[in-house]
């Protein structure tokens, strides 16, 4: 075994290849469902699916490239879970984007690459590799955002997209420049064990970690800096929508634990405080903006922004005085969040492009109404992805608000005890919204008896999607057992 120990990064070499081997292919590909390229980028998912989930059975932690990128339990998780979110996107958006004429080997080969990106961002141990992974994966979908060149919503949607995700890039690498101009290193770990000399200027230290809060909040769509969120989510075809709402969110979330937790944790007193703020924001105007919507995806956009704000909470709860007991506790609720969120977002915007045909979007929560009578199987599992977003029994989203706001209460901090009440509250409030779709489906009379039209492979994940919710609500403990163990093994290292 050398410095680079290739061994450790298979996967992403895997995906790189077989990524530019599709892009060939597809050059001779005359076939306009695409066929060809749409069957080798599911073979490519499912053998790099493979090769992440033989990884999580090993459980180890390796360093390669000369310690710039680390496999560990924590990233082999988040990565295995963010291919099978870019799988589904894929099988969820065939029907709808062969329809709209976005059915391209563009789409295949950027969601590809973005995805790549996120797992050069989730195995990052170096603020470069980091910030490499992160453009890696932003560039692609900005791309995918106004691949319906013809759309002057979408074109609008990945203008905004763009610009405000260049700003949010510049706010991170001023942070992470702050922070090497600080500590003389851009290695994580090399940065932790100077943070913990306590000899370096702290004032330079928060001032950077100002800027990487900022950025990282553009990123995982908090408030202040979520206002992209709702334009893109709806300006963008549902098929693109998949592709930002479900995977990116894995690499947000392994993004705060490299940089926060494993790299700035001797400075946690002074980034727990703002994710505080960011997520109390984010909980109010998350989830009243999405009271007066009547669009679907800018309603569900909304919710992003409040269950962004639920998850943050766990972040936030890890160090407790200085004391790091409950941080295993609570960094694990919070990935547990994190990734029973985006199954079940990938189910919600599943449904919509599934229920959409050519010429007709579906994105109105009236175009709803009555689908129960059109289809009670899709009415019952939407109703499931609804009650899970608002954290209702026995789905999985309740498991994880329950989690998180026993990380929360565990603390026997005043402070956080009444976050735990306010996140409660305001979920309340969101339930009104989430149950309000349920009752349109199953009380109001259908505008609508037009027949669904999707693939048989699409109709079968949704399926296992609306299950799988409930199934991990009602078993949580594998999943719960796996993100505690991937935490621990992180804040070990």
């Amino acid at each position: 075994m050398n410095d680079m120990n290739w061994l450790a990064i298979y996967p992403e070499i895997t995906l790189l290849a077989l990524t530019c081997v599709i892009a060939i292919v597809d050059l001779f590909v005359t076939d306009p469902r695409r066929t060809v390229t749409y069957l080798l980028t599911l073979a490519t998912l499912v053998i790099v699916g493979v090769m992440q989930a033989g990884y999580v059975a090993d459980s180890l932690t390796v360093y390669a490239m000369q310690r710039m990128v680390v496999s560990d339990p924590m990233g082999n998780l988040l990565e295995l879970f963010a291919t099978v979110a870019t799988l589904l996107s894929l099988v969820y958006a065939r029907t709808y984007a062969a329809d709209r004429g976005i059915w391209k080997g563009e789409l295949f080969t950027l969601s590809l690459f973005s995805l790549l990106g996120i797992m050069v961002m989730t195995s990052a141990n170096n603020f470069l590799v980091i910030y490499l992974g992160l453009e890696l994966m932003s560039l692609p979908l900005y791309a995918l955002a106004a691949l319906r060149r013809d759309d002057l919503t979408a074109t609008e949607a990945a203008m905004k997209y763009f610009v405000l995700g260049s700003l949010a890039s510049g706010f991170l690498l001023y942070g992470l420049s702050m922070m090497y101009g600080a500590t003389g290193s851009l290695d994580i770990g090399e940065v932790f064990r100077a943070i913990g000399t306590g000899q370096i200027n702290e004032q330079v230290l928060v001032f950077g970690i100002v800027f990487v809060v900022a950025g990282l909040a553009f990123k995982l769509a908090a408030v202040p800096f979520h206002m992209w969120v709702p334009d893109v989510y709806q300006g963008a075809p549902t098929a693109i929508t998949l592709l930002i709402a479900g995977a990116p969110q894995l690499g947000g979330f392994a993004m705060a634990i490299r940089l926060l937790v494993e790299g700035m944790l001797g400075l946690a007193v002074d980034w727990q405080q703002m994710l505080i703020v960011l997520a109390v924001a984010s909980l109010a105007v998350g989830n009243l903006a999405a009271i007066a919507q009547s669009n679907l995806k800018r309603m569900l956009a909304y919710s992003t922004i409040g269950q962004m704000g639920f998850m943050l909470l766990g972040l936030a709860c890890g160090v407790v005085k200085g004391n790091t007991l409950s941080a295993g506790n609570a960094y694990s609720s919070a990935m547990f969040y994190a990734i029973t969120y985006v199954i079940t977002t990938l189910g919600t915007f599943g449904l919509i492009a599934l229920l959409a045909r050519e010429g007709h979007e579906a994105e109105q929560i009236d175009d709803l109404k009555g689908l129960n009578r059109r289809s009670p199987w899709y009415a019952a599992v939407m109703a499931i992805f609804m009650f899970s977003l608002a954290g209702i029994p026995p789905t999985v989203g309740f498991y994880a608000k329950l989690a998180v706001l026993q990380a929360l209460v565990s603390t026997n901090e005043a402070l956080y005890v009444w976050l735990a009440v306010i996140a409660v509250l305001l979920s309340l409030v969101a339930a009104f919204y989430y149950l309000r779709v349920v009752k349109v489906m199953y009380f109001d009379e259908a505008v609508d008896m037009s027949p669904i039209r999707a693939g048989t492979d699409a109709r079968a994940l949704l399926s296992l999607n609306g299950l799988a919710v409930l199934v991990l609500g009602l078993l949580p403990g594998g999943l719960m057992a796996l993100c505690a163990q991937a935490i621990s093994k992180a804040l070990a290292g």
